[in-house]
């Protein structure tokens, strides 16, 4: 994926301290699984992006696998395990063919940072969920953190600030800006990412910006399309991320 390749290099300045974000996620993750599926080892992350949550978990024991659209962002995260000293498997993959990509018997399958309404139709995201339920091992379980599209206003020119990072005697000033289709009012929406790279010796500086879509779809749409694809057990949990959380478990007795 093009916006992906190209914010590769860019993408820890998304958090104030990547590091610690890496832990603290690692750490809230462990907390969410330990309470819904005790025991539960084996995790497939099929939208790692550059290694948020799976270098988090993997830091707390857990085997993972993790595969992402961007080879860019998986060869970021290749490295990143590898200077951590973290053996996990990854691979150039789309989530709508995990199970053809990485087989069956796993304890969980994660997919977090709203990376599912990269997904623009129902249709395709029913076809993911489906994917991750036969990842499965039957009992286990199904991890996704997303916006909270219900609270998100629809418009135009709508802009999401980050702040600004210094690093490498640079400063980086990080803002989205949002447009809805339907004159604003639509489910769907093209997001331009923009990063300002000034050069605090010099004064020079350059923009750049990264541009994709999304599908503003709501929990309860994604719990229903869950809950169509097999997974049983499906809710909503708040306040135990930095994302509302949806969860949904492959049901026990079920053999494929």
């Amino acid at each position: 994926m093009d916006f992906y390749d190209a914010l590769t290099p860019l993408y820890h300045l998304i958090y104030p301290n990547w590091q610690h974000s890496v832990q603290l996620q690692g750490e809230q993750l462990d907390q969410i699984i330990r309470s819904q599926w005790p025991a539960h080892h084996s995790v497939l992350d099929v939208s790692c992006g550059i290694g948020t949550q799976t270098l988090g978990l993997a830091q707390r024991g857990y085997a993972l696998t993790a595969s992402d659209l961007s080879p860019r962002e998986i060869e970021r995260a290749r490295r990143e395990a590898q200077q951590r000293g973290l053996a996990v498997n990854f691979s150039v993959a789309d989530m709508r063919a995990a199970h053809s990509v990485h087989g069956t018997g796993f304890d969980l399958v994660l997919s977090c940072d709203n990376s599912v309404p990269h997904l623009l139709t129902d249709d395709d995201l029913l076809l993911a969920f489906q994917q991750f339920w036969a990842c499965l091992r039957p009992g286990g379980g199904c991890v996704l953190s997303v916006r909270d599209y219900a609270q998100e206003a629809r418009g135009s020119n709508i802009v999401k600030p980050y702040g600004a990072r210094v690093q490498d005697g640079k400063r980086h000033v990080l803002f989205q800006v949002w447009d809805f289709d339907q004159g604003g009012q639509g489910d769907h929406y093209d997001l331009s990412f923009y990063v300002i790279e000034d050069d605090l010796a010099s004064g020079q500086a350059q923009t750049h910006v990264m541009r994709s879509r999304y599908y503003a779809i709501s929990t309860t749409r994604l719990c229903e399309l869950m809950a169509q694809a097999g997974f049983e057990n499906v809710q909503r949990l708040d306040g135990v991320f930095f994302q509302p959380v949806l969860v949904g478990t492959k049901p026990a007795r079920s053999l494929i």
